[in-house]
């Protein structure tokens, strides 16, 4: 007998069947109606198999997911760019797109349904169940453990007790104060109130980093926006997951001992397992258990197998493990650190096109609507203009920064991809339950990540001018090679308190650099990632060192404009400095020193050193005994408040030199009686 092709009688049909009529809720033991949107119809015989029809719209229909996810990446990587040409965070023409794509395509499309439906619905949607905050759950795992690759122990040598207390104290006053606020002006119930709170404590790197990129800023007011963003990320995950305990629990003793339990675990499994596969892999790499070709997808799966196994263990611990684990890696003298890196850099760019998009399409017109009053601005302001500053103040109470960089650092602290994204998760499970208040969740941390967002990228350039942070003459110098002479000159430039960064493809030249307590890092200068680093913010001058008189051209002519605004340098090769009318207007030190030169230089008499002078006639007499003798080679002149001048091929065009001005050559001490004025010698 045929049964109705409406109607489905799952008695007599076998396990093996029903095991897949489940995926649809409306299936169930007994007998149920098909929705018309399934598209798919089964006829039933008892104890005979069941006859599955497809009907040829389904067909279509995937090829619509095929269009789908093909406009997603397509479009995210078109925000990427358009982000790079106008200089701003991709994160605004990401979440920007995936509104257009979601909730507002509900208003001009002919059926009112989103482009994008991320999440099925019974009719459609990329995503089954809980499918996208998994795959959101793990892209984030990879944003953080590349970030945490990034962060540097060298870079908080000053300022490390001011990240420390941001993001502790700095998080408190952050969740304390947002938290009241939205209680008072919302209406929410505390835990609501408190759950929203905890999830925009968050600053994310994703967004941070772009902004910081395009202003050069001191160093130290980098590092702490740097360090902040990417640390106090498994923070605010961290009090989330305590509040939504909180709720799921309920009140009392019952709650209080899993809080603790629960901090325990994420604190116990999260620095166990990053520490520990950090080493491990770093251990394989090194002994070359791993081929290069492997290199990158190894490391890929071994940060994805440590979130996913500190996660089971305790929810959202997976997030603290990999950026323990990146920041492991990235402290540790790991050969392809910088080749990983840029294979971690190329998949998260990726990633967060995709994220953003989703996460804003999956957020509904009726969500919106929730927050589209005077309630919202007054929340945002109050969260933006004194909750903020107010952390950023009482962290930094007693640093060394000065008060103008505190007014920057309490400006600019813009939310990112783990607020996003938890708070989707969070905002839809608590929905689920029936939680009053949990529709406000979503809408109201998207808002407060786009708006912060949306001000930090396009007033912090002219906030960091107004108040005096941004640095109208950039004194820190880049030196392109970090050879034994390039070692000799960095050291003396830190010294005197110049930034000073050496870059080399080799290792051991970098490795021998840091040893000397100088800031050095192995970089490939045809990567355009080298203008993407924004340590190099503050970097004004630049001096290609290197034995490769290709590479120095190169270096000056592609980077002259973005490092060296106040002077790009290279060495003379061999036919300039046999050719004396060809001396270059860019050479450095005199039409005589080459890489050749330097080196024998540094090798026999590996000091720099300082010679008084008296007048101009004085230096230039000083110059000439240089030219003459291949053991000495001028590199810096130094004024008398301790301004270093790099020496160019044309030595001899420095005006006004009078007494306190010196000499700083590199090799061997000049003989006294050669310099005639018997100048003293240090």
């Amino acid at each position: 007998m045929q049964i109705n092709k409406s109607v489905v009688d799952l008695q007599g049909v076998s396990q093996a069947y029903r095991s897949v009529l489940p995926l649809w809720s409306e299936l169930d033991v007994g007998l149920k109606r098909i929705s018309k949107t399934r598209q798919i119809v089964f006829w039933v015989v008892p104890n005979k198999p069941v006859k599955i029809k497809i009907n040829p719209l389904i067909l279509a229909r995937n090829k619509n997911y095929m269009v789908e996810l093909a406009g997603i990446i397509i479009l995210g990587i078109i925000a990427q760019w358009v982000a790079w040409r106008l200089k701003l965070p991709a994160i605004l023409p990401l979440i920007l797109i995936g509104l257009l794509v979601g909730p507002i395509a509900t208003l001009y499309t002919e059926d009112s349904a989103k482009l994008i439906e991320p999440i099925w619905n019974g009719s459609k949607g990329l995503f089954p169940g809980d499918g996208l905050y998994y795959f959101v759950s793990l892209a984030i795992s990879i944003i953080l453990f590349e970030g945490g690759l990034t962060l540097k122990r060298s870079e908080i040598r000053n300022v490390g007790p001011v990240i420390t207390k941001l993001i502790t104290l700095g998080s408190l006053v952050t969740f304390f104060g947002a938290g009241i606020a939205a209680h008072f002006i919302f209406g929410l119930s505390w835990q609501i109130s408190f759950l929203f709170s905890a999830l925009i404590i968050v600053t994310g790197p994703t967004v941070i980093t772009p902004i910081l990129r395009n202003i050069p800023l001191k160093k130290d007011v980098s590092a702490v926006l740097k360090w902040e963003g990417i640390l106090i990320d498994p923070i605010g995950a961290l009090a989330a997951v305590l509040v939504y305990e909180f709720i799921s629990v309920g009140e009392g003793q019952a709650y209080t001992l899993t809080a603790l339990i629960e901090f325990g675990k994420i604190l116990l499994f999260g620095f166990t397992f990053g520490f520990t596969f950090a080493h491990a892999l770093t251990f394989t790499i090194k002994k070359n258990f791993i081929p290069h070709y492997l290199l990158n997808v190894v490391s890929l799966s071994t940060v994805l197998l440590v979130f996913v196994m500190s996660d089971v263990f305790a929810h959202e611990s997976g997030l603290l493990a990999v950026v323990v684990m990146g920041m492991v890696m990235g402290n540790t003298d790991l050969p392809n650190i910088k080749e990983l890196l840029y294979f971690k850099e190329s998949l998260s760019v990726l990633l967060i096109s995709i994220l953003f998009i989703l996460l804003a399409a999956n957020i509904n017109m009726a969500d919106l609507e929730l927050i589209l009053n005077w309630k919202t601005a007054v929340l945002f302001a109050v969260i933006v203009f004194l909750i903020r500053p107010l952390g950023v103040f009482l962290s930094s109470a007693g640093s060394n920064l000065k008060l103008n960089e505190k007014l920057f650092i309490g400006w600019v602290g813009p939310r990112g991809i783990v607020a996003a994204g938890i708070a989707s998760l969070f905002g839809s499970k608590l929905l689920a339950k029936g939680e009053p208040g949990a529709e406000y969740i979503t809408p109201l941390v998207f808002m407060i990540v786009l708006g912060t967002v949306l001000l930090n990228a396009t007033t912090a350039r002219l906030f960091a001018k107004m108040i005096g942070v941004f640095l109208m003459k950039s004194e820190g110098i880049l030196i392109i090679g970090a050879s034994k002479v390039s070692r000799l000159i960095g050291e003396y430039l830190s010294k005197n308190n110049r930034h000073v960064v050496l870059i080399d493809n080799n290792q051991t030249n970098i490795n021998k650099a840091k040893k000397l307590g100088i800031e050095a890092f192995t970089a490939n200068i045809y990567a355009d990632s080298l203008t993407d680093n924004i340590e190099l913010n503050d970097v004004g001058y630049l001096m290609a060192l290197t034995g490769n008189s290709d590479i120095n051209n190169y270096a000056v002519n592609k980077f002259g404009r973005q490092f060296g605004e106040n002077g790009s340098f290279r060495l003379v090769n061999a036919d300039e400095m046999n050719d004396p009318e060809n001396n270059p207007k860019e050479g450095l030190f005199s039409h005589t020193d080459d890489f050749i030169k330097l080196t024998e230089t540094a090798r026999k008499f590996p000091a720099v050193h300082e010679i008084e002078l008296k007048d101009k006639e004085h230096y230039e007499g000083l110059i000439e005994i240089t030219k003459a003798n291949e053991n000495t080679v001028p590199i810096f002149l130094k004024t008398p408040d301790g301004d270093l001048k790099i020496i160019s091929s044309f030595s001899t065009e420095f005006e006004d030199i009078n007494e306190g001005y010196r000499l700083v050559y590199l090799g061997k001490v000049f003989d006294v009686e050669e310099t005639t004025d018997d100048p003293e010698e240090d």
